[in-house]
């Protein structure tokens, strides 16, 4: 029986979706898209609203009217990315051509997608904070004496901005290391949940630190379009004038973002003009937003 490209396209995006934020290092970002408005394409609604203060209490006239604003900004996704990938049909038939594919777009994802998405959302929660000039230290190197006092110099900071919520710091793992090495077997652990799953990291303060890469820990990022000289393979590198990030400390409900997989296109070899091969098709939309008055609750310390 000819297999249901629909079907299978269908049920790859679903499982790709999930797979992407539980492997996202950044997955616990998407819990705050709750409330926004999302209806396919690169368009989305984010809620934004503002109430008046308190008022003095007037015992003949009682309360005092006050204002709530609640409109929605309609933004775009600005990273629209994608890739095509061929299989020979002489090389799978459609008895293992789930198996295969299934195979293929789950290490591309993996091993490509789940990093980019890492980087560009480090990346722009870092450029924020370098934005505001206060909210950023440069030029540390990690020692095992000064990593415990810079992160909760980091922490403090945010705390005096006011806000007293849960944070989330994001660290290399050399800034790691560091910290391991500086409270022996003190150090604590809690758990983090990203996409229903939880997973334990270590914590200073009860804030907890998710291991980083490097890789992924830049002021900014170039993003390779697959087709120019020397941009073909695709992917990001770091930006030329970017700087490489030690830990990056925020509130953890103020990273807005998103990340969603248009519609998978599969093509059998009778359907593919183009080869006789199978055809997969994979788009994904993805961005990060700020609010402006949850800038001042994010710290950066770089190299």
């Amino acid at each position: 029986m000819p297999i249901n490209t629909l079907q299978t396209a269908t049920l790859f995006q679903n499982i790709l979706d999930k797979i992407a934020i539980q492997e996202m290092l950044t997955g616990w970002m998407d819990a705050n898209a709750g409330q926004v408005i999302y209806h396919g394409g690169r368009e989305v609604r984010i809620p934004k609203m503002a109430t008046d203060g308190l008022a003095d209490y007037d015992r003949d006239n009682g309360y005092v009217q006050g204002g709530v604003t609640l409109e929605y900004q309609t933004r775009e996704m600005t990273q629209d990315r994608g890739r095509k990938f061929q299989l020979d049909a002489m090389d799978i038939d459609e008895n293992n051509f789930v198996t295969t594919a299934s195979s293929v777009m789950g290490e591309f994802q993996r091993v490509q997608v789940v990093p980019e998405i890492d980087a560009y959302r480090l990346s722009g929660v870092a450029e924020i904070a370098v934005g505001h000039n206060k909210f950023v230290e440069s030029g540390y190197t990690p020692a095992e004496t000064t990593v415990l006092k810079k992160l909760k110099e980091g922490i403090k900071e945010i705390r005096n901005n006011g806000y007293n919520g849960p944070l989330v710091i994001h660290a290399t793992p050399d800034v790691v290391f560091e910290l391991e090495m500086a409270l022996s077997n003190k150090i604590t652990y809690v758990t983090v949940s990203k996409g229903g799953i939880d997973t334990r990291v270590p914590a200073i303060d009860e804030v907890p630190i998710i291991p980083t890469p490097q890789s992924r820990m830049y002021t900014a990022l170039s993003m390779n379009d697959g087709k120019t000289t020397g941009q073909e393979k695709g992917g990001y590198t770091k930006g030329a004038t970017a700087k490489d990030v030690n830990f990056l400390i925020m509130a953890r409900t103020t990273p807005l973002a998103i990340t969603k997989q248009d519609v998978m296109k599969i093509f059998a070899p009778a359907q593919n003009q183009d080869a006789d091969a199978w055809k997969m098709n994979y788009r994904r939309f993805h961005d990060l937003w700020v609010l402006d008055n949850k800038k001042d609750s994010i710290f950066a310390n770089t190299k």
